[in-house]
């Protein structure tokens, strides 16, 4: 019993270690801000001109994430067929990085 106690409460740390890390992750909407004020990233605006030219449709979602040390916009569109299409665009440059298409 006393072992089951010991992982369980292992598990249970990590498990808190690991979401105070993905907390501290998020961007507030000050950063956001200053982010968008320096240039380090695009305007939503521009983001979504340029995310309709690789594939028009609804946006049903958009964040903003950190990934390795720069800025990642992700993007849920469904096109006129009703397919949910994924894209990861540079926050900076609007480059895409990822797409795909979700079943």
């Amino acid at each position: 019993m006393k072992r089951f106690n010991l992982i369980a409460t292992t598990l249970l740390t990590g498990l808190l270690a690991a979401g105070t890390t993905f907390a501290s992750d998020r961007l507030d909407h000050n950063e956001i801000y200053k982010l968008r004020q320096s240039g380090e990233i695009m305007s939503m605006e521009k983001v979504l001109e340029h995310a309709r030219t690789i594939q028009p449709g609804q946006l049903i979602e958009a964040e903003l994430e950190r990934e390795k040390g720069g800025y990642v916009y992700e993007l849920k569109i469904i096109d006129a067929e009703g397919r949910m299409h994924k894209l990861e665009l540079d926050a900076r440059s609007g480059e895409a990085l990822k797409r795909k298409i979700e079943d």
